[in-house]
């Protein structure tokens, strides 16, 4: 068993109430399927493929009975094909779901921007139906690219419903990315539409986005027309307001289109190189996100929210909520202003059932000090969700300590690649400290060595050995499938290797211990960055930090760790001392750095995750104009930190 601290364990009536607990129970009624535990369910889930997602089409009641007929007909990675011969449309099936209760709060949404607002079910289809009977009007049809510079309010999930309508394919980018990155992404997929927003506010400031706007729509000549939403200027020359989009009433008509159609192109963190632009169909989100609503036990009775870009993939999950009949809360405003409060109050204010954010976030509010659950009521919330990077340990006792001790706190780890998550919560099961409850249904995750052999209880590689619906169906652009393969199944023939260090326990957890690439090598002996996070920043005298491994082939590892010390603190051969020895109890001797620098911010992409893998290949070598994409950055300065840093030892033996 394992040997993780049990935080939290369901009561029989959450058990019972969940929403596994009642599919595991129609599984029996229907199919005659019984399982002893969830490892059970999970085993028949990746070896009995056809009857495990039949069973998700017919459970979620996706299409009508008896329209499937194969489900997997060509079972093999990369270029499965799924549920051919079947129709659908991902847009009908999400407001299908608020069909019954048309005066229902479908959206509610607090914007600093645009205060606070609130749509019905029926609002919502309402909204969706004139806005893709307006695109329809300006040509969008079948095939066509419609993007989108919007942030995490309503307007993008109207739009984006739209579009999926009509069986175009939607992309979207966040309005405070660079232009350089926002172009890098949408020139590569030629859109008809552009739908953008001239600017915003954020932590109380507004900022004015017409001139980067401007260098945008110049560098998309394939755009046709261009729909405007103004907050800091005027109606540039051709464009549509975007309150025409919405103002004259029609009926909604959906488009069903084949089962691997594309519905919308998202894109890799970019930090090197021209981002992916990976497509995903409108059956294999649609099949995806109802599984993961048993993992997350959402139903039409939860009030969710996901802190979310509208740049990041989990923008893009807040349909799977939206398509069970809850209701999605967007928090489109600066989470510490006026204080780190700001998320605990809106959930406090919208009765939240369910929570979700980044774990940068969860860290920053320990390391804050506040306690939430004394501060605002929060009665209402049963769930907590986290991903983007590992969750620490001290997060997971934050969280029960300081927000709420009867919480079900579920992380997950998946990504942008495959719309999902590979590793998550599952309510039937208790809460361990640092690991995450299970692999999902129907995703055949695996650890493997270097050699393609399983392990148990041993860090290794994240694989996938069965294919998913909900994987990508190319990159665009990507005529031979050659970049598709080289991202995931270059290492593996046949097997989608993910980049991630996991461990699975002997139970079926699972343990995230960072990205693969990023991995500190010494002497033989492997660990992901993330234990070492662990250890440094669970000292109060760090704020942040950062470690790479810089590793040559027969030459020992070179270790060096940045640190960002709080505000008042030096760097002083004190707390130098202090850190190692951290890292000395808590990891091992082995993983003491070679040296401790001090920066003042860790470079970040858009989503939060750390860039371990750019600053390694700089202090590698690289060239610091190609090892990072700046404009893919949250904090694209605190690069220069590195680049000086590595000029100063470029002569060094232990980087070259």
């Amino acid at each position: 068993m394992s040997g993780r601290q049990i935080l939290w364990t369901p009561s029989p009536e959450r058990v019972e109430g969940s929403t596994m607990a009642a599919y595991m129970r129609w599984l029996k009624a229907e199919r005659g399927l019984t399982f002893a535990s969830y490892q059970d369910l999970w085993e028949w889930s990746v070896s009995d493929l056809d009857a495990f997602w039949r069973s998700i089409w017919d459970y979620f009641e996706i299409g009508a009975p008896g329209e499937v007929g194969t489900v997997l007909a060509e079972r093999r990675m990369p270029g499965a094909v799924w549920f051919p011969g079947v129709t659908l449309n991902f847009a009908e099936v999400v407001l299908r779901a608020g069909g019954q209760t048309p005066d229902k709060t479908a959206l509610t949404v607090h914007s600093e921007t645009f205060g606070d607002t609130e749509l019905t079910w029926a609002e919502l289809r309402a909204r969706v139906a004139s806005t893709a009977a307006r695109l329809k009007a300006m040509g969008v049809g079948q095939g066509d690219r419609v993007v989108a510079i919007l942030p995490n309010t309503e307007v993008a999930i109207i739009a984006c419903l739209a579009t999926a309508s009509l069986g175009a394919i939607w992309s979207l980018c966040a309005p405070d990315m660079g232009h350089v990155a926002i172009l890098d992404r949408f020139r590569q997929i030629e859109p008809k539409v552009l739908i953008a927003q001239d600017g915003y506010v954020h932590a109380g400031k507004r900022i004015d986005r017409r001139e980067v706007l401007a260098t945008i729509t110049d560098g998309l000549p394939s755009v046709e027309h261009l729909v405007w939403l103004p907050v800091v200027g005027d109606l540039p020359k051709g464009a549509v307001h975007w309150s025409e989009m919405i103002a004259e009433p029609a009926e909604f008509q959906p488009v069903r289109v084949p089962f691997d159609a594309p519905l919308w192109i998202v894109y890799s963190s970019g930090t090197t190189g021209n981002p992916k632009p990976i497509v995903h169909g409108q059956g294999g989100v649609t099949v995806e996100m109802a599984k993961q609503s048993l993992h997350q036990d959402i139903t039409d009775r939860d009030s969710y929210c996901w802190m979310t870009s509208s740049g990041w993939i989990m923008w893009n999950s807040q349909f799977a909520p939206l398509a069970r009949g809850g209701t999605v809360a967007l928090f489109d405003s600066a989470p510490n202003q006026p204080d780190l409060l700001a998320l605990w109050r809106f959930a406090a204010d919208r009765k939240l059932t369910y929570l979700g954010a980044g774990a940068a976030f969860f860290a920053t509010c320990l390391k804050a000090g506040i306690r939430p659950g004394e501060a605002v009521d929060l009665s209402h919330l049963r769930s907590i969700g986290a991903t983007g990077s590992p969750l620490s340990e001290d997060a997971y006792r934050w969280i029960y300590e300081a927000v709420k001790p009867d919480v079900w706190l579920a992380p997950i780890s998946g990504g942008t690649d495959l719309a999902g998550a590979f590793v998550g919560g599952n309510p039937l099961m208790p809460v361990r400290m640092a690991e995450m409850q299970c692999r999902f249904l129907g995703n055949a995750v695996r650890s493997f060595d270097e050699d393609g052999k399983e392990l148990i209880g041993q860090v290794g590689e994240l694989v996938c050995t069965e294919p998913l619906p909900s994987m990508p169906l190319r990159f665009w652009g990507d005529d031979d499938g050659q970049r598709l393969h080289d991202s995931y199944f270059d290492t593996y023939p046949g097997i989608w290797r993910h980049g991630d260090w996991i461990e699975i326990t002997p139970e079926g957890g699972s343990v995230i211990y960072g990205r693969s690439d990023a991995t500190i090598n010494r002497k033989g002996l492997r660990m992901g960055s993330a234990e070492i996070y662990q250890a440094v920043e669970g000292l109060d005298e760090v704020m942040d930090s950062l470690v790479v491994d810089l590793e040559f082939l027969g030459r020992d590892s070179f270790m060096p760790l940045f640190v960002v010390p709080a505000p008042g603190v030096a760097l002083d051969e004190a707390l130098k001392a202090k850190i190692n020895d951290a890292i000395r109890t808590a990891v091992s001797a082995r993983f003491i750095p070679n040296e401790i620098v001090g920066i003042a911010e860790v470079p970040r992409t858009l989503s939060g995750k750390k860039l371990e893998v750019p600053v390694k290949k700089l202090l590698l070598g690289g060239d610091p104009a190609k090892v990072v994409n700046r404009d893919s950055m949250a904090n694209p300065g605190s690069f220069d930190a590195f680049i000086a840093y590595a000029r100063q030892r470029e002569e060094g033996p232990a980087i070259g």
